[in-house]
This record gives structure tokens, sequence and C-alpha cells, in this order.
């Protein structure tokens, strides 16, 4: 089996969740971890310094939109990512298969590799498992993954058994084509919403042999229960040796469930959208500042928070902000949302490390007046 970079440290007696470290080039990553979205090689609306005082420990990268704009040459002239961007911590970069996926009008997948058009100004495009390989490495980042097939939900057992396969046959062609840079390859796991089919993949995978593993193809339109019972179904047979990466997902509610499923690393544009959107994450749950109620209210977003716009502003202040659409409210947003994510990780990893994360979980939905999924 590939050579893992990942080392675990603690794990909980009552449920899957685990602790760990991460090695990469540019440091070590505490999991579980929250990944802000930078997907243009910024997480919009915060400085990497902001980044850092929030207690992130890498961001994401994508390798599609940044192939298109500036190009991985330039970012390759400038050193890489880290240099380009001016952050120094790990990054990880998707390689790109789900944003061609969104844009299936524009796509057309074969067995070669992926031909598009450029979003941005109809160009034809062409990345093959290959070149999304070179790409990443020329972006230099700490982690790469594999071009994959993102299966839309619905997907009959057909459709989704045809583009499990080509992923497999596409990650075989990753790995071929990686160089010997120190960067971590990550293979992923589809199957659409069929347990045999990715517990198939996961075996195929392992056999071609990967630092680490991702599961995909996950909220992508499905209830929320059928996800949880993918993450049931397939996250104890991933490798334990090696780092597992639930892509694109989601809510605090999620990384919370997939922790306690033994998920390590996580990734969501949530936090800075929703962000951009007013709708901000406390302990008690979501708040929407546009709303009227908070005009007059002198208290923070969340009296239990720590963050730089918990100590400074107030609901009022945020609310006025945002209802004339001034830039300072996505920043002051943004700053809190991804500080509350973080500190949910840190918060989870406390909990494990103390054997006490059931208890957490329980009090987490109970500050929320919710039940637990299960």
């Amino acid at each position: 089996m590939t050579t893992s970079p990942y080392t675990l440290t603690s794990t909980s007696s009552q449920c899957n969740a685990r602790c760990g470290e991460v090695t990469t080039l540019h440091g070590t990553i505490k999991t579980p971890v929250f990944m802000p979205v930078g997907t243009q090689a910024t997480v919009k609306a915060v400085t990497p310094e902001d980044l850092s005082q929030l207690g992130a420990q890498i961001i994401l990268g994508n390798t599609y939109h940044l192939f298109i704009r500036p190009g991985h040459e330039l970012v390759r002239r400038f050193g890489g990512l880290h240099n380009f961007m001016n952050w120094q911590g790990p990054i990880l970069t998707d390689s790109g298969g789900f944003q061609i996926f969104s844009l299936q009008d524009l796509a057309k997948i074969t067995e070669e590799g992926a031909a598009f058009r450029s979003h941005l100004d109809g160009k034809k495009l062409f990345l093959s498992p290959e070149d999304a390989v070179h790409v990443q490495e020329a972006l230099g980042s700490d982690i790469m993954m594999a071009l994959d097939t993102c299966i839309p939900y619905p997907a009959g057992r057909d459709q989704a058994a045809e583009a499990t396969a080509l992923t497999t046959r596409w990650a075989k062609r990753c790995k071929q084509a990686q160089s010997a840079t120190g960067q971590h390859l990550f293979g992923i796991i589809q199957g659409g919403m069929y347990s045999d089919m990715r517990l198939e993949a996961i075996e195929q995978l392992v056999d071609i042999g990967f630092p680490g593993y991702a599961l995909g193809g996950l909220s992508v339109g499905e209830p929320k229960e059928l996800m949880y019972e993918m993450l049931s179904a397939t996250v104890s047979h991933m490798p334990a040796a090696h780092p597992k990466y639930l892509m694109g997902v989601g809510t605090p509610e999620d990384l919370v469930e997939g922790v306690f499923h033994g998920i390590d690393m996580f990734d969501c544009v949530m936090p800075t959208r929703n962000a951009r959107n007013g709708m901000l994450f406390t302990s008690q749950g979501r708040l929407v500042i546009k709303n009227a109620c908070f005009r007059d209210d002198q208290r923070p977003l969340d009296e239990t928070c720590s963050c730089y716009t918990c100590r400074n502003y107030s609901r009022a202040y945020l609310r006025h902000l945002f209802q004339c659409r001034e830039i300072l409210a996505y920043q002051l947003n943004s700053i809190h949302n991804l500080h509350y994510y973080c500190s949910l990780m840190a918060t989870m990893r406390e909990a494990i490390a103390n054997d006490t994360f059931m208890t957490f979980r329980t009090e987490f939905y109970q500050q929320r007046d919710v039940p637990a999924p299960y």
C-alpha cells in the first residue's frame, strides 16, 4: 500500500470519530479539519493574514478555474500558488471534475478526458487526467486530486457504474502521470447513491494506491438522509491508515456527522457564500442579519464567539452594513463564519482527544433545539 502522510493520534471509544495529523510539504495539518475554499487563489473577502488568525490550517484552490485564469504556467513562474497568493500554509487543489460536471452544457466527457468551453469566453479547452496532474504540479499544491467524473442525482445504476468505472481508469492514469514532486495525490471514490458500487470503487483505488482517499459525488441534490446513509456504508471501508476526505460538504451539521463517521477533511463554499448573502452561523443556529429584528440589537452575532467581528461589532451595525451593501459587511461576515467553522473543528478535535465526542454531539444539537439525525 502507498505510504500514507496520516498519523492517528486519538479516537472516540463510542463512534468512529478520530484525530490525526497529515504531513505535507508546507506543514502538518491537525484533523479533523475544515478547508476554506479559495477557488481562484483567494478566499473571498478575507486576507491570508485573516485566515491564519481565525485558525485555518489549509485552504483549497481549484484546477479548472486556475487553468482558465490566470493559467498554471503563470502561477508556476511565481513559484506556485503559495507565493502567488502569499499563503504559506498547505493548499489542496480540486482537479476540476466537479466544475466540469456543473457546466455540463459546455462539456463533453470521453475516455480521453473532458472537452469543454470556458465559461468566460467560450474558448475550447481540454483536460485529460494527465493534464489535471501536470496543472496541479505547476500550481504547487500540497495535495492534488485525481480527475473524476461527478455523478448527478438522481442517476440510474448503469449511468453511475459507467461514470464510476471511468473515474477509476482516470485515477490510474493520474497516478502514472505523477512526478516525484513530494505532492500528495488523492484518489476520489465515486459510485453515486449505490453503496456496493462505492465499496467496489474503494477496493479498486486501494489497488492502484494513493496516499489519501476522498468521497466525491455527495451533496449533489440527494436527501440529507441518503447522504448520511452513504457515509455510514462507506467511510469505515476506506483505508484507516490514510486521510479520509469528504468533498464539498457542508453545513455545520454535516461536519459533525462526517466526523462521527470518521471523516478527517472537509471543504465547502458555504461559510463564505452564506456570509456574502447575510446568513451567519452561530452556536444557536443560523442568523439572517438582514432581518428587521436586528435593527437595534446591540449584541454580537454570537455571545460565545471570540472572532474579530463578534469582539468589535453589534448585530445592528452588521445589519446596517449589509443593508447598504457595504464591502465591509462581506468581510466581517466572512471572518465570523470562517472562524465559526474552524472553531467547530477545533472543538471536535478536543472532544475526541478527551473521549467526550458523543457528549459534544448531543449538546451541539440541543443548543439548536433540533434532534440528532439518528
